[in-house]
C-alpha cells in the first residue's frame, strides 16, 4: 500500500474525487435537511431559525448559501488531505523499514507540500466559518429582536399563558451560540461522514481475515470498528440523555439568578433605606443554590458520560495494532501498512463516534433551539391576544370600551367618550378602580379590553407614566425619546429645560450618565413634560405625571402645557383637586364597572 504507484494514483485522482464527493455531499445534505426539518421537532425548530436566512429569496440573497457551499468544499478537501497524508505516512515508514533513504526524502518532500496545503485549508476554513457565523448572528439578532419588539410582543407577552423567562438572556446568549454551534456541529458531522467513507475504503483494503471461535471473519478490522463503535454509541446515548434537560435548566436557573442580582443593583437605594440586605441575601441564595445543584448534576452526569467515552477511545488506540500484529510478524504487512491501519481505524472510529462524543454539545444545542423557538412562540401568542379596535382619528373617541381584569372582574363597562380639540379629561377614582389600566387599554397595551378607540397614532399621541422612562445616553436622547436625539438641537433642549424648571441641567446636555439614577423622581417627571413640549402631540395621556411634585410646580407645568399646546387633548389621571382647573370634564370610576362623566367648568 505504501509504494510510489499507489501514491501517484491517489494524487492524480484527488481533484476528481473532491469534485465528485462535493456534488454528492451537497445533494445528500440538501435531501437530508429537507427530510429532517419536516419530520422531526428539532429539525422544524432549526428550519424556522435558519432557512429564512439561507434561502436565496432572503434579504442576503445567494451569499449565505454560497458561503456554506465553499465551507463544505473546504471540509471535503480537508478529508482528502488526511487520506493523502495517510498514504504519505505509509510510504515514509515503509522507506524507513526498508532503509531506503531516497524514498524517505521523497516522502518528506510530499509531506511538506501536503502540510502547507493543509495549513492554508485550515485557516481559510476557519475564516469562512466565522464569516458565516457572524453574518448569521447579525441577521438572527435583528430577526429575533424585531419579532420581540413587533406589535409590542415584549410587553404583551407578560399576559400570555406560556410567558417565557428571561427573554433578554435568550436574545443575548442563545442568539450568539446558535449560529456558532450550528456551524461547528454541521462541519463536524459532514467531515465525519466523508471521513467514514474514505477511511473505510482504506481500512477494507488493509484488513485481513481473523479467526474467531473456529470461524474466519473476512475483512475483520472493518467489521470490528463498526460493531465496536455502534454498541458504544448506543450505551453512551443512554448515559448522556439527561444532559439535554440539565442544559436547559442550567440556562434558566443562571438567568433567574442574574435577574435577581440586577434587581438589587437597580433598586440599591430602596434596599439600603430599608436595610434589606439580609432579605436580599436570602433571596439571592435561594436562587443560587439551584444553580449549584444543577451544576453538580451536570458534573456527575458528564463524568459518567465522558468517562465511558474516554475508556472506549483509549481501547480503540491499541486495538488495530493488536489485530494487525500477527500479519505483520508473518510478513504480510509492512510497518507503514500497520501505521496506516491504525490511522484509518482511528479515523473510522472517530467518525462513527462523532455523534457520541458530541452528545453533550448536541444537548446544549437542543436547549438553545427550545429557548429561541419558545421565545418566537411566545411572541406569536402575545400578538394573538385580543385588543381594542384602534384606528387613526382626531381628538379622542371611545366607543363601548369594556376593561376587565385577568380573572374577568369588570373595571369599566361600555365606556363612551368624545374629546375634541383643546378638551381635557381628568380621570379619578379610588385606588385599584382601574384608572391606569384604562389608559393602558386606550394605548392597546391591556389585552383584557374590548371596544373601539379612535385617536392619533404614532407621534400624534404621547403616554406619560408616573415614572417616565429615561433611556441610556445623553440628555438630548432622554428629551427626544422615542424620537432620535438629533430631532432637537441644543438651543431647543436648553429652552425646554428652563421651561420645566430644570435650568441646572442645561450645561450637562452631552453627559452620558445613568440619568434614571441621577435624576430624582420629581426631576424625571419634569423631564416627561419637556418631552410633551418637544413632541407637541395632538393627544397626551398623563398617568399621575405630577405625583412627585408640589402643587406649585404642578400648577406651573399644567399652565405651561395649556399655554404652549392649547389644541392638545389632555387625559390626566390624578387625585388632587388642584388639577380640576386644567380640565373641563371628569371621568370618575365608581367600581364594579360603573363610571360617571361630569363637567368641571365651561
Amino acid at each position: 500500500m505504501g509504494d510510489g504507484l499507489n501514491w501517484s494514483t491517489e494524487w492524480s485522482t484527488s481533484i476528481m474525487w473532491i469534485a465528485g464527493v462535493f456534488v454528492a455531499t451537497a445533494i445528500g445534505c440538501a435531501v437530508i435537511a429537507a427530510v429532517v426539518t419536516r419530520i422531526t421537532v428539532w429539525g422544524r425548530q432549526f428550519r424556522r431559525l435558519a432557512f429564512p436566512y439561507f434561502s436565496p429569496r432572503g434579504e442576503a440573497g445567494w451569499r449565505p448559501l454560497l458561503s456554506v457551499l465553499l465551507l463544505l468544499l473546504l471540509t471535503i478537501t480537508s478529508v482528502r488531505l488526511n487520506v493523502l497524508l495517510s498514504y504519505q505516512s505509509n510510504g515514509m515508514y515503509t522507506a524507513l523499514q526498508q532503509l531506503d533513504a531516497g524514498a524517505f526524502a521523497r516522502f518528506l518532500g510530499i509531506f511538506a507540500i501536503l502540510a502547507t496545503i493543509y495549513v492554508v485549508q485550515v485557516l481559510l476554513s476557519y475564516f469562512i466559518q466565522q464569516l458565516i457565523v457572524i453574518r448569521w448572528r447579525v441577521w438572527l439578532n435583528d430577526h429575533i429582536i424585531g419579532d420581540w419588539l413587533g406589535d409590542r410582543a415584549y410587553h404583551r407577552g407578560r399576559f400570555t399563558r406560556s410567558a417565557v423567562d428571561n427573554p433578554d438572556q435568550r436574545i443575548q446568549e442563545d442568539v450568539a451560540s446558535f449560529p456558532d454551534d450550528s456551524a461547528t456541529l454541521a462541519v463536524g458531522a459532514v467531515g465525519a461522514l466523508v471521513s467514514l467513507v474514505s477511511f473505510t475504503i482504506i481500512l477494507w483494503q488493509l484488513s485481513g481475515p481473523l479467526p474467531i471461535f473456529g470461524t474466519e471473519i473476512p475483512r475483520a478490522m472493518t467489521f470490528i470498528a463498526y460493531v465496536y463503535v455502534i454498541i458504544a454509541s448506543v450505551i453512551a446515548f443512554r448515559v448522556g440523555r439527561p444532559l439535554i434537560r440539565l442544559s436547559f435548566l442550567n440556562e434558566g436557573l443562571n438567568a433567574s439568578f442574574r435577574y435577581a442580582l440586577v434587581r438589587v443593583r437597580d433598586n440599591s437605594e430602596n434596599v439600603a433605606f430599608h436595610r434589606g440586605e439580609e432579605v436580599e441575601g436570602n433571596t439571592l441564595s435561594s436562587r443560587f443554590r439551584p444553580v449549584i445543584d444543577n451544576m453538580w448534576a451536570i458534573v456527575l452526569r458528564t463524568v459518567k458520560f465522558q468517562g465511558f467515552n474516554l475508556a472506549i477511545s483509549q481501547a480503540a488506540e491499541v486495538a488495530p495494532v493488536l489485530i494487525q500484529a500477527p500479519r505483520y510478524f508473518a510478513g504480510q504487512l509492512t510497518l507503514g501498512d500497520v501505521q496506516q491501519t491504525a490511522t484509518a481505524f482511528g479515523q473510522v472510529h472517530d467518525s462513527l463516534s462523532f455523534f457520541r462524543n458530541a452528545y453533550d454539545q448536541f444537548a446544549s444545542y437542543r436547549a438553545v433551539l427550545d429557548r429561541l423557538t419558545g421565545l418566537l412562540d411566545a411572541d406569536a401568542e402575545a400578538r394573538a391576544l385580543p385588543s381594542v379596535w384602534l384606528e387613526e382619528g382626531e381628538g379622542l373617541e371611545v366607543h363601548d370600551l369594556t376593561v376587565r381584569l385577568p380573572d374577568d372582574r369588570s373595571l369599566v363597562d361600555s365606556l363612551d367618550l368624545t374629546l375634541t380639540t383643546g378638551d381635557a379629561l381628568l380621570v379619578t377614582g379610588a385606588s385599584g378602580s382601574g384608572k391606569t389600566t384604562l389608559l393602558r387599554s386606550m394605548a392597546d397595551l391591556w389585552p383584557y379590553a374590548t371596544g373601539a378607540v379612535r385617536r392619533p397614532l404614532d407621534d400624534g399621541a404621547l403616554f406619560l407614566s408616573q415614572q417616565p422612562y429615561v433611556p441610556l445616553g445623553g440628555l438630548c436622547t432622554a428629551l427626544a425619546y422615542p424620537q432620535p436625539a438629533d430631532r432637537i438641537d441644543d438651543e431647543q433642549a436648553i429652552r425646554v429645560l428652563r421651561q420645566v424648571q430644570l435650568p441646572h441641567l442645561v450645561d450637562r446636555l452631552d453627559d452620558e450618565v445613568d440619568w434614571a439614577r441621577e435624576l430624582s423622581p420629581g426631576e424625571q417627571q419634569r423631564l416627561g413634560f419637556a418631552r410633551i413640549l418637544i413632541m407637541r402631540p395632538r393627544v397626551a395621556f398623563l398617568d399621575e405625571a405630577t405625583s412627585a411634585l408640589d402643587e406649585g410646580l404642578e400648577h406651573t407645568l399644567y399652565t405651561l402645557l395649556r399655554d404652549e399646546l392649547p389644541d392638545c387633548v389632555l387625559v390626566s389621571v390624578g387625585h388632587r383637586n388642584t388639577l380640576d382647573q386644567f380640565h373641563n370634564e371628569r371621568l370618575e370610576l365608581l367600581g364594579d364597572g360603573r363610571w360617571q362623566v361630569t363637567a368641571l367648568h365651561p
